[in-house]
């Protein structure tokens, strides 16, 4: 009876794009608090869970899409949950370039239509709206802070601040528990390797291993607030914890160079990235975002949070994992040719 009792207590949370590095991480965070975990997956004919795959006989998936209204609405009457954290999202930025339009519906107005399904059928659900350090853009002032004005220079950006805003209207026009967090940049071994820092770290991992000569980078004197994405998901639900929804920074409050990054990445095989990286032109983007820098005091003060991996380990760790995810598969590579 009293396992019952725990379990019709325990909490229900609904994530968008829990197949990503964020939702990976904040899945584990909630099982490991007792929820029952449900993730939205988008129908593919080979979906791709490679991040969640230690925890799927633990979590279940429905499938659903942002761009789809109707699914939306069918995700959450069968989850019911207390919380929903939107992580799902067209979040590339340099994609959003070529595919603006998309990044526009996905991104956008994928965030009208979760909250006009959780209006329709669960009001009282708290929701976590995935906001981003890019809304701030061409920064006026330095660190950015909750209050800092909003001057996006990407169309992945652009869609945030859409979200962003609709987002305050609902918890504003309709008493929604909805709650932005503006995250600043956040990597771990499970970022994806069209971000920078997995092509950096990967890069070395294979140039140390023998299977590439070169790094090829773009704008290598891009400033930004790097911290570790485990930290973060923890910033999320706290937020969810609160007796009022509100909006929060979540940064280290330090930033870096890409090319800080470069060098520490090579200092970790005892290399001179100097001998090995090439900038090409080609890769810059049509506006870029030159330093971008967090004032995480408010989530310091209200929520008790911070951030605890410094950007030396956050590089060391993404380096060390980088190695072996490349060593397995130089092995597993030798053993297929021998099974040929």
């Amino acid at each position: 009876m009293a396992k019952k009792r725990k379990d019709r207590m325990a909490k229900t949370a609904l994530i968008t794009g829990i197949t990503g590095q964020d939702g990976s991480y904040l899945a584990e965070l909630l099982l490991a608090k007792g929820y029952q975990v449900y993730g939205l997956v988008r129908r593919s004919s080979s979906p791709n869970l490679r991040r969640i795959l230690h925890i799927e006989d633990r979590i279940k998936l429905l499938q659903g899409d942002l761009t789809d209204d109707s699914s939306l609405a069918i995700a959450l009457q069968a989850s019911q949950p207390n919380e929903i954290y939107n992580l799902a999202a067209q979040s590339f930025v340099a994609t959003s370039w070529n595919q603006p339009t998309l990044t526009g519906d996905v991104t956008g107005l994928g965030v009208t239509r979760l909250l006009e399904a959780v209006r329709a059928c669960c009001k009282d659900t708290r929701v976590y709206q995935a906001s981003s350090s890019e809304m701030f853009g061409h920064v006026e002032e330095s660190p950015q802070n909750e209050k800092t004005i909003f001057h996006p220079r990407s169309p992945y950006a652009c869609a945030k601040v859409y979200a962003y805003h609709l987002a305050v209207n609902y918890r504003e026009s309709y008493k929604m528990f909805v709650c932005n967090g503006i995250l600043f940049n956040h990597e771990s071994p499970r970022r994806g390797l069209e971000f920078v820092t997995r092509k950096i770290t990967d890069g070395v991992a294979r140039i140390y291993h023998g299977l590439a000569k070169e790094l090829v980078m773009g704008n290598l004197e891009a400033k930004r607030d790097w911290g570790y994405a485990g930290d973060y998901v923890k910033a999320m639900w706290l937020m969810l914890q609160q007796d009022k929804p509100d909006d929060y920074v979540i940064a280290t409050g330090e930033s870096h160079t890409v090319r800080e990054f470069v060098e520490l990445a090579f200092q970790e095989i005892g290399l001179d990235c100097k001998d090995y990286v090439r900038v090409d032109e080609h890769l810059l983007r049509p506006a870029d975002v030159h330093e971008l820098c967090g004032d995480a005091s408010k989530a310091k003060r209200v929520l008790g949070w911070k951030a605890e991996i410094t950007f030396k380990e956050l590089v060391s760790m993404m380096v060390k994992a980088d190695l072996k995810s490349v060593k397995h598969q130089m092995v597993a590579a030798i053993q297929d040719k021998d099974d040929e």
